[in-house]
């Protein structure tokens, strides 16, 4: 896949960024080397392999799913402007 100098520039202009003549060249060659990467890494025959979370199939430790802390819901809505039936009223705010 090819990049042309019109779409360099077009993206720069979009990107808000300044590129002179000499860095459109440069661009132009750089960004069709991705692309022509891109385009070798999509014709890999990749229908035997099996998709992954993690490259190097990393175990993440997890600690256990307890309860730390005393329900505290009565203390805090004692505290609370207004509460009706276990939960907190606020101001509306959309009409």
């Amino acid at each position: 896949m090819t990049i042309s100098r019109k779409d360099i520039e077009k993206v720069a202009v979009l990107a808000r960024i300044r590129v002179d003549d000499e860095q459109v060249s440069a661009l132009e060659k750089d960004l069709g080397n991705i692309l022509d990467l891109v385009d070798q890494l999509g014709a890999a025959d990749t229908d035997s392999v099996e998709p992954m979370a993690h490259p190097l199939n990393a175990v993440q430790r997890l600690r256990a799913d307890e309860m730390t802390e005393t329900n505290q819901r009565e203390a805090f809505q004692a505290i609370a402007p207004a509460t009706e039936n276990g939960l907190y009223l606020v101001p509306r705010v959309i009409e």
